[in-house]
């Protein structure tokens, strides 16, 4: 697979622009990652997040992009590039089969304010726009209620629940199966 490039322009909405991580955004990384909620939801690991761990995530999206199997984006505020809100990723990127996963998370600041939606909007548009996507999955936790409304409110079709799915925290996590198509995003 080839490099995938990053989205030029930048795509952007009223509540969000997402644009390449950069190294001056690991200390807003590390705080996000900080949050319990996050801790909750998007940290499969037991020990904490570290700042090693943000230097080690940022140098594995870069070699993972460059690889073609994912696009990881920060979620800044449009007015503010320097305030990161989130992440937004598409990454599993099959081409063959033209798939293709979604993922997100969002620091305290950002919750509630139609964030998370307008990024997996404009990321999935694109996939299907630009990579030719056929199909974008996206799984999350059971209790996970916040993430299940933003599959909802984009579009994505809850398929079931993917049983002993995932190691997480020690364990092994259910997740929640959603799925979008071309034409059925929203």
């Amino acid at each position: 697979m080839s490099e995938l490039h990053f989205p030029v322009p930048p795509l952007a909405g009223e509540a969000v622009l997402l644009r390449p991580w950069a190294e001056a955004d690991v200390p807003n990384n590390l705080m996000a990652f900080s949050d319990p909620v996050i801790q909750r939801f998007s940290w499969s690991q037991v020990t904490p997040f570290t700042e090693e761990d943000a230097r080690d995530y940022f140098a594995g999206q870069e070699s993972a992009r460059r690889r073609g199997e994912e696009v990881q984006l920060a979620l800044v505020e449009p007015r503010d590039e320097e305030k990161v809100l989130g992440c937004v990723s598409l990454f599993a990127l099959n081409l063959e089969q033209a798939s293709a996963m979604i993922g997100y998370w969002l620091a305290p600041q950002a919750r509630g304010r139609g964030v998370a939606s307008s990024a997996v909007r404009l990321l999935a548009n694109w996939g299907f726009t630009m990579l030719g996507l056929a199909r974008i999955e996206l799984t999350c936790g059971l209790d996970n209620e916040a993430s299940q409304r933003v599959a909802a409110r984009c579009g994505f079709v809850r398929e079931g629940v993917l049983r002993s799915h995932m190691v997480f925290k020690g364990g092994r996590r259910d997740t929640v199966l959603f799925s979008l198509l071309p034409g059925e995003l929203r």
